[in-house]
């Protein structure tokens, strides 16, 4: 199962200042780590996956601690990430149940309404002398009754909510999408840089072969 997606802003902060520090390329490196750190489950996976990134750049000994500073960066992230998400959740179950008081006064109005309304009509129907204007008069009063501002205030309230949670699942699908294709564009960037290693040390080895050959 995928790490859950955290706002990610202060720590991509962090970190393209630490591969600055390293003089690795941020544009290049810093989405590749931050895709290990999204998708890989446990912290010994997540050191192996960046070993593999930072190698070509770091010896073994410093390796160790860079990996460790981004693996420890990242958890601090994430836990301040959710605790920001259970102070939203917070308030949108206070909103919710604002909405849910704003309905039921508007129900009980209602109510109100229909039994004032059938008091005016048992009292008129006492009176053979009432006119068909005074009939007019009490049907659109009964009829205003009814129509309590607050009903449209609070169903306007309950789109806002339902479309605040319809974005937060879109939000949430996107995420996984893009972590599916980063994690799959890491891993061939992974088996390059280690191409581009192996390249190098063979280079290496070559050109030592020689110096070694003249002497």
């Amino acid at each position: 199962m995928a790490a859950p997606v955290v706002d990610t802003g202060g720590f991509e902060s962090w970190l393209n200042d630490r591969l600055d520090s390293l003089e690795v390329d941020r544009e290049v490196y810093g989405a590749y780590i931050l895709g290990v750190l999204q998708e890989e489950e446990t912290d010994e996976e997540k050191g192996d996956a960046l070993q593999g990134i930072l190698s070509a750049f770091l010896e073994e000994g410093m390796l160790e601690d860079v990996c460790r500073q981004i693996i420890q960066q990242w958890t601090e992230s994430c836990a301040r990430s959710a605790a920001k998400g259970d102070a939203d959740d917070v308030d949108v179950q206070a909103i919710a149940s604002m909405i849910e008081k704003q309905a039921q006064i508007v129900v009980k109005q209602k109510e109100v309404s229909e039994e004032s309304k059938k008091r005016k009509e048992a009292l008129l129907a006492q009176y053979a002398n009432v006119t068909d204007e005074e009939d007019e008069d009490q049907e659109e009063e009964s009829t205003s009754g009814t129509n309590f501002p607050g009903a449209e205030k609070s169903l306007f309230k309950n789109t806002n909510v339902e479309e605040v949670l319809i974005r937060q699942k879109q939000k949430r699908e996107q995420a996984r999408e893009e972590s599916v294709k980063k994690k799959e564009s890491d891993k061939m960037q992974r088996e390059k840089d280690k191409l581009a290693k192996q390249e190098r040390k063979d280079k290496e080895k070559k050109r030592t072969q020689k110096g070694e050959r003249k002497r």
